[in-house]
């Protein structure tokens, strides 16, 4: 068994346009868990589960003049400094607890190994309706061999076809440096 807890994009604000607005990062924070079965000596069963949430302040979804209290243009939920804003993503939501819970994000996975150079991945993640309502099922495939590793990946949604993010496919390229024969190995001249 394996538990993880991870915090990403966390930094200062930035602009994506000529807007004087500046917009936070999509801070995250997840906890994850993976366990691990050794059915035999060469195959292996890995069922995962993680739940993220962002942690930006919730926009207002109120008329203008309530997201605008002081009138300067820039709704309230904008005005927080990147740090505050992390907090404040933790109880800020209009309709409460409710809501808060609907901004958690969830997925698990299960993965298989025959002789820990072919895997077989699938998974799933769900969003709330009300809060991006992305639903997709991935599938995928790994292999291993010596320090090189090839995965592939195919993600398509599970309700709304027309999303950007349908029949993605993804893959990525992993070397394995293995530092401990640079450090074992013994200087020229050695007995």
């Amino acid at each position: 068994m394996r538990v993880g807890l991870a915090f990403s994009n966390l930094g200062s604000k930035i602009t994506y346009s000529d807007s004087a607005i500046k917009e936070y990062l999509p801070a995250n924070v997840g906890l994850g868990a993976a366990w691990e079965l050794k059915l035999d000596d060469r195959n292996a069963l890995t069922l995962t589960g993680d739940v993220n949430k962002l942690m930006v302040p919730t926009p207002c979804r109120d008329s203008c003049a309530n997201c605008d209290r002081n009138g300067n243009g820039v709704p309230d939920f904008k005005e927080f400094s990147p740090l505050a804003g992390v907090f404040q993503s933790f109880g800020d939501a209009q309709e409460g607890s409710y809501e808060e819970a609907q901004e958690l994000m969830y997925s698990v996975g299960l993965e298989y190994w025959f002789n820990q150079r072919f895997a077989l991945r699938g998974g799933y993640f769900s969003e709330s309706l009300t809060k991006g309502s992305r639903k997709y099922i991935t599938m995928g495939i790994g292999l291993k061999h010596q320090s090189i590793g090839l995965n592939l990946s195919y993600l398509t949604m599970a309700e709304i076809p027309s999303n950007p993010i349908n029949n993605t496919w993804r893959f990525s390229l992993l070397f394995d440096f293995d530092f401990t024969l640079i450090r074992d190995r013994k200087p020229m001249g050695a007995s």
